[in-house]
């Protein structure tokens, strides 16, 4: 649901914002400094989880991470700003001068997705991007949900398993209905070898969790980001058919249960309209811990 936007008013005051003399350096990162960057990241948020989890995985320099990362430095060589610029847009930084210099390089960026922060940090940021870059084309208020032990012990789900390739298929429709039904962008009609690519190596990884029966998918998460810290899950789905029959809680359960084993917590996020599914996550263990805002964008037009 698209709900007023008043950053696209607080931007029309910034037509004509241009770099200051003195303006922070940002420069690319490149693998050596991962150390520095993965400790410089270790707030448990939604944003912060995502580029960890990412550089986990791929490293700082990878095609898999959709875009580049960029770092700020002070003048004594310290890390004062992270973020990454592409198909998502996440940015790490306490100074406001650091958000303008990465708001403005993303800008140059024409086939961004998405950013997402809490709602300050995305109002402070599109004050600075906005009048240049990308038109929202989506808002979202979205509530970010944590569970850590306990965890309710419900009825063992003997068949929740890691995804197999023999998976993907049924994994990919799902998936490509989620993604349309959050965003209103299809990845089979968008992006469908890269979409298939992706998400085949999500399950090598052992990153998608499923629970089948005769041959039907019953429950399915996907854990997108996984650290020592926080795991971040997307894409959880129940069958149709079988909603409110207790599989979704049964297969939440355990699989918080499994996860739950190698890091401390688990979060996700959920679209503030959708009063089901908050109800689903709160009735399951799952406490408020803040609220984020999503801004989905339409490409720049040739």
């Amino acid at each position: 649901m698209t709900r007023p936007f008043r950053h696209e008013v607080i931007a029309t005051t910034a037509q004509g914002l241009s770099p200051q003399p003195g303006a922070p350096a940002i420069a690319p990162l490149g693998d050596a400094d991962e150390p520095e960057v993965r400790a410089f990241l270790r707030a448990g948020t939604v944003d912060t989880v995502v580029m960890n989890g990412l550089i986990a995985d791929n490293g700082l320099e990878s095609p898999f991470n959709r875009g580049t990362f960029y770092g700020c430095r002070d003048h004594e060589g310290q890390l004062i700003g992270v973020a990454l610029i592409g198909h998502a847009t996440l940015f790490e930084t306490q100074h406001e001068t650091v958000l303008a210099a990465f708001a403005r390089l993303a800008q140059g960026y024409e086939r961004a997705h998405v950013v997402v922060g809490t709602p300050d940090k995305v109002e402070r940021f599109w004050w600075h991007y906005g009048a240049g870059g990308q038109k929202p084309r989506l808002i979202c208020r979205e509530l970010f949900l944590e569970q850590r032990w306990p965890v309710a012990a419900l009825a063992p789900v003997a068949d929740l398993r890691r995804a197999t390739l023999d998976d993907l298929p049924s994994v990919m429709s799902v998936n490509a209905r989620l993604a349309f039904i959050e965003s209103g962008v299809d990845p089979l009609e968008a992006d469908p070898e890269g979409f298939r690519l992706r998400l085949a190596r999500r399950i090598e990884q052992g990153r998608v969790w499923v629970w089948c029966e005769r041959g039907r998918l019953l429950f399915k998460a996907d854990v997108l980001a996984e650290t020592a810290e926080m795991n971040y899950l997307e894409g959880i789905y129940v069958h149709p058919d079988e909603r409110g029959k207790g599989y979704g809680s049964r297969g939440l359960s355990q699989l918080g249960r499994e996860l739950l084993k190698e890091t401390r917590a688990i979060c996700l996020l959920v679209n503030e309209q959708n009063k089901d599914a908050q109800r689903f996550f709160f009735r399951n263990g799952y406490k408020l811990r803040d609220c984020y805002d999503t801004i989905f964008l339409r490409p720049k037009e040739n």
